[in-house]
């Protein structure tokens, strides 16, 4: 069955988004369509970029790369939880996305955000990220208020009329992450044979 991520992308002490992360699983697993696992980037403590080649040649030499590679790989597509911190995403998520690139390529993604003005300035800069990923972003997002979503800015109480905009935003997510398996699969596929075909070459 298609796999979801929900990517919890603050690792900051306090945080709001973990109250929303969990808020939009409990959503998900309500659904039968797919399967949701919501993964905390605090669970993958990664340095700032330490690899010293490029995530496009996969050749990871450190082992919370190693980790991180394989967890992601377990998806068909994701769903982004993030904070607006300066006009754009956090650090951390930033730093996760680069860590990896064909884990990436070829799956679908949503977002889910908060914020000053809903988080909408963090999305816009990780729809131009998850564009060089190779990720199919979904035009369906969840913006969520920092002034009105949240008591005293930290205690998270959603509004039913944000219900609709997360089924819509899982409804699209699920349709392109079916609609692509097939190509990161075969991608997957050929990848295999070619290193297969190396070490064939090598012996």
């Amino acid at each position: 069955m298609t796999k979801i991520a929900i990517i919890l992308g603050s690792t900051r002490p306090g945080r709001n988004g973990e109250a929303v992360a969990k808020w939009v699983r409990d959503i998900a697993l309500q659904r039968d369509d797919a399967t949701f696992e919501l993964v905390d980037l605090a669970d993958f403590p990664l340095p700032h970029l330490d690899e010293p080649g490029s995530a496009a040649w996969g050749n990871y030499q450190n082992e919370h790369t190693k980790a991180w590679s394989a967890k992601i790989a377990e998806f068909d597509g994701f769903v982004f939880v993030t904070p607006e911190y300066n006009h754009s995403t956090s650090g951390v998520l930033k730093n996760a996305l680069d860590y990896l690139y064909k884990e990436w390529n070829n799956k679908a993604a949503a977002f889910v955000s908060y914020g000053g003005v809903g988080g909408a300035r963090a999305v816009e800069h990780l729809r131009l990220i998850a564009s060089e990923l190779q990720l199919a972003t979904v035009r369906a997002q969840v913006a969520i208020s920092l002034m009105t979503e949240f008591e005293n800015f930290s205690v998270f109480t959603p509004s039913d009329y944000l219900l609709p905009q997360v089924d819509t935003m899982l409804d699209q997510v699920v349709a392109w992450s079916k609609a692509l398996e097939p190509l990161h699969a075969a991608v997957a596929v050929n990848d295999a044979a070619a290193a297969d075909s190396d070490e064939t070459v090598a012996a």
